[in-house]
This record gives C-alpha cells, sequence and structure tokens, in this order.
C-alpha cells in the first residue's frame, strides 16, 4: 500500500488528517505514520481506508 496514495487520496476527497482519522477509526499519529509510510496497514484497515476514500484497494496500491 502506498503511503503517498493515501495521502493524495485523502488530500483529494477534502479531509484533513484528524477528520479523516475520526472516520477511518484511528488515531491521528497512526494516520501520520500510515502516511508517512513507518507503519503498513493491516488489511482490515486497508479496508476501512479504501472505504472513507471511496476507493478499491487497487487504488491505493
Amino acid at each position: 500500500m502506498s503511503a503517498e496514495r493515501i495521502r493524495t487520496l485523502r488530500k483529494k476527497s477534502g479531509m484533513n488528517q484528524s477528520v479523516f482519522a475520526e472516520k477511518v477509526g484511528i488515531s491521528q499519529s497512526m494516520l501520520c505514520q500510515l502516511e508517512r509510510g513507518t507503519k503498513v496497514p493491516t488489511l482490515p484497515l486497508a479496508v476501512q481506508i479504501a472505504n472513507v476514500l471511496g476507493c478499491s484497494l487497487n487504488d491505493l496500491i
């Protein structure tokens, strides 16, 4: 999963980090780590991210 892709799609959707993190159900700190690429989401978390962004898992890769 591409950290840059998560950040790009989040920004394109018009959500800031705190709003997006709340919708996904994670902390803003965790989102920062995902967007920097220092953490890799679990499959269920990746699915939740894709759902909130309104895209498929393939779009995040």
